[in-house]
């Protein structure tokens, strides 16, 4: 302060954190590449970044092991988890999610405002890209010679994912500049990733045979000769549901020579993953595993066990066993299939009986139809 006029300066406002993630050690069976793997030492790297990062803010969860770290956005957060990342620390976070507040009994959600200076040919592409994440442009002036500068406001959560589409879609040449807005209502549901989660069933390493025989259902993450395990998200698929697929499967060693099974493989690039583009694609039940090696996406439990995702494109449900009477893997007499339809007085273990619907229980109130040999003729004890 001046000395004539010893009045105190004004205080620096820092931006309240807009989104929020969690971070823990990682439990995924390849995990022990890091240096740093236990909660204690995780703990302990964030709370020493937040006495230096004033916009940070560091709160327990009812996971002791599991911290929540609050940040101002996508890339502050993207660039802490990079620096641990170099340190040699290894663990696991969450899908950024937004910091809400209810203010006279209505939700409300963070708004940013942001400044993109892009080629005049650009300002269409910049539109199209706001447009469903509730944008709304507020004003477009002329920069520089043959840029234009648009200025729009739309929520935090539309923001996730845009820096990287931004500069692919106008090939590196836009700059953008985000501050917050304030608070606005809650903007409802935004649009996600266009495609689901390819699943890993079983741990193993993958093959050029199997991802070749795979790539046309999607886009892969993994390369031949990359360790997998199960419920490891591996690529992505346009289905509505996510595909439970088998990386590991190799190629019958036979005697056989063809023409079509001999066929070269030929694989499409795998997509590289950063730590942007790994938090904006994962789902609210799915976790980026950090090392100092990999990024791997992974989901939160079994998600194989459930069942309830479609493997190689079969229906939504349930998958049931295929078992069959009659057949060799069930190990059973004719005297057993009499037993089992409702006829324990029944037997005859010189007849090959031919069943043709599956077998009832003794107390349906549906009588079992009458057993028949193997000539199609009806038989009454004894046979």
């Amino acid at each position: 302060a001046d000395p004539s006029e010893p009045r105190a300066l004004e205080r620096l406002h820092v931006d309240e954190p807009v989104l929020t993630m969690t971070f823990g050690p990682s439990n995924s069976p390849l995990s022990g590449e890091g240096k740093f793997l236990t909660a204690r030492h995780i703990s302990d790297r964030l709370r020493r970044e937040a006495l230096g990062n004033v916009s940070i803010r560091i709160t327990s969860t009812e996971n002791p092991d599991v911290m929540e770290v609050a940040g101002r956005g996508e890339l502050q957060l993207a660039v802490l988890i990079e620096t641990m990342r170099r340190e040699g620390y290894e663990f696991q976070v969450s899908r950024p999610e937004v910091v809400t507040k209810t203010a006279d009994g209505v939700l409300h959600e963070p708004q940013e405002r942001i400044t993109v200076d892009v080629p005049s040919d650009h300002v269409g592409t910049v539109t199209q890209i706001i447009a469903p994440r509730r944008g709304e442009v507020i004003e477009i002036r002329p920069g520089e010679t043959g840029r234009s500068i648009v200025v729009f406001e739309a929520p935090a959560r539309g923001l996730l994912g845009f820096r990287t589409l931004l500069l692919t879609m106008t090939q590196g040449t836009a700059v953008a500049h985000v501050e917050a807005a304030g608070w606005i209502p809650w903007a409802g549901e935004l649009p996600h990733r266009k495609g689901v989660a390819v699943v890993a069933d079983r741990t193993g390493r993958a093959t050029g045979y199997a991802l070749d025989n795979l790539q046309e259902r999607g886009t892969f993450f993994i390369e031949p000769g990359d360790d997998v395990y199960e419920g490891m998200v591996v690529g992505e698929n346009a289905r509505a549901d996510d595909m439970v697929v088998n990386p590991t499967k190799e190629k019958q060693k036979t005697n056989m020579r063809t023409h079509a099974s001999d066929e070269a493989i030929k694989l499409e690039p795998a997509r590289e993953l950063t730590v942007e583009t790994a938090i904006e694609f994962i789902a609210a039940d799915e976790l980026v595993e950090v090392t100092p090696t990999r990024l791997r996406i992974r989901k939160q439990r079994n998600h194989t066990a459930s069942k309830s995702v479609q493997r190689f494109g079969s229906t939504h449900g349930e998958m049931q066993p295929r078992r069959e009477l009659g057949r060799k893997s069930d190990k059973g007499s004719s005297a057993d299939v009499c037993r089992r339809m409702g006829h324990p007085e029944l037997h005859h273990d010189r007849v090959r009986l031919r069943v043709r619907r599956p077998c009832a229980e003794p107390d349906q109130a549906t009588p079992p139809e009458p057993l028949r040999c193997k000539r199609g003729r009806p038989f009454e004890p004894p046979c």
